[in-house]
């Protein structure tokens, strides 16, 4: 199973005796799914059925659009209707008012058209209802091509994403690599201090050094941190490697990753880890910028 990003887009067509309907889909990234999908006022009992097929279909993620209708030219027929009370009285106010301001009564029928409410398209319970597998289909087709555009990008991020965490894997071996010289250099840099402030002194083996060196090794230890990043940069690595829905998990590993690896550098002393901390957490930024598209 593949990853699945979270940008995409769709497009889908059905027709049937009554009408023709057309869905069109897009989507970005967001924490849970949020589902958007403008409808005809005349398809708005539909509104629940569409939501959950696009639920089936999706965990997350913003997704927006529209379905549009066009009518058959039957059932236009059927469906239009003039609302004649409405527009006897739209029509008696204005040749009054063009009576008053003095104005010629040129009203004709075509002017019915432009009256608000005057001429209103209705479609029974029945053929809306029958409706609903034409709109189910478009969608399901829209669905489909937004789903193929959202997995060709996942897997864009996870060859990406596969890559970096390799870079992490080879900066995490190289800081464990470093660790041990660091405190050789801590106390060999005390010795030096300590001979510089009294010439002809050797404390190379004295208790306090040692255990100054000590106190210091224990403080500068990197074990557990270097340990708790490598479990975290297998799962993540197995995550990918599985597909499937795994945003939030990566997007946990990652903030968990940026605390180990704050902790070693707080806890470093040393240039060479220090440097390489920064290039991991530059690296880790932009891993977390491509799992926030993840699905």
């Amino acid at each position: 199973m593949s990853l699945m990003s979270m940008t995409g887009r769709g497009t889908g067509s059905a027709a049937g005796r009554l009408a023709r309907a057309e869905a069109e889909l897009s989507s970005v990234n967001r924490k849970q799914l949020d589902v958007g999908v403008g409808l005809p006022r005349v398809l708005a009992s539909f509104e629940s059925r569409v939501q959950a097929q696009i639920q089936q279909a999706l965990s997350r993620g913003r997704v927006t659009g529209e379905i549009r209708v066009t009518w058959a030219e039957a059932a236009q027929r059927s469906g239009v209707r003039v609302d004649e009370a409405l527009a006897r009285a739209h029509v008696a106010a204005l040749r009054s008012a063009a009576k008053k301001l003095g104005l010629p009564d040129d009203l004709k029928a075509a002017a019915l058209l432009a009256l608000p409410g005057v001429v209103v398209a209705e479609h029974g319970a029945m053929d809306i209802e029958a409706l609903w597998p034409v709109v189910a289909q478009a969608l399901a087709a829209a669905l489909e091509k937004l789903q193929t555009m959202r997995r060709k990008e996942g897997a864009a991020l996870g060859r990406d994403l596969r890559a970096r965490l390799k870079t992490l894997a080879r900066l995490t071996a190289e800081i464990g690599a470093r660790a041990p010289a660091v405190v050789e250099t801590y106390r060999a840099n005390l010795l030096k201090r300590i001979s510089a402030a009294l010439p002809g002194t050797d404390l190379a083996g004295d208790e306090r050094v040692l255990k100054e060196v000590a106190l210091f090794a224990d403080r500068s230890d990197l074990t557990e941190e270097r340990v708790r990043l490598e479990s975290h940069l297998r799962q993540a690595a197995d995550l990918l490697k599985a597909g499937g829905v795994a945003g939030r998990t990566l997007d946990f590993l990652v903030q968990e990753m940026g605390r180990e690896i704050n902790t070693i550098g707080s806890k470093a002393n040393d240039g060479e880890i220090t440097r390489r901390v920064i290039a991991f957490k530059t690296e880790l930024e932009r891993i977390r910028e491509q799992v926030q598209n993840i699905e």
